[in-house]
């Protein structure tokens, strides 16, 4: 089951029920990934909704190897999602919320 409280997010991704977590790594691999200048700018871009689906399959996949997942982009642009885009959208968006959150925070 997925923690919220440790920044864990869940998503079924080709019916299999994932948990996706930003580690420190996850973030740096994503800060590159995505040419983006700060992390801020990327959380900035989810809340204003001018996020890409590029943007949301970074965020997925690093969230996926953050919690030790071994998948390929390839992979995960051909994964079937629950919910489709709007579901992962939002795992996406909450995976940013979460991994800025300060304990104690809800």
């Amino acid at each position: 089951m997925a923690n919220p409280w440790t920044g864990e997010v869940a998503l079924v991704i080709n019916q299999q029920r994932r948990v996706l977590k930003l580690t420190l790594g996850a973030l740096a691999e994503l800060e590159q990934e995505l040419e983006t200048v700060s992390l801020v700018e990327l959380v900035q871009r989810f809340e204003g909704s001018e996020f890409s689906s590029r943007d949301i399959l970074a965020v997925i996949g690093a969230g996926l190897r953050g919690s030790g997942a071994d998948i390929s982009r390839t992979d995960l642009l051909q994964a079937d999602i629950d919910g489709g885009p709007m579901a992962a959208a939002k795992a996406a968006a909450e995976l940013l919320a979460r991994a800025f959150m300060v304990p104690g925070e809800a």
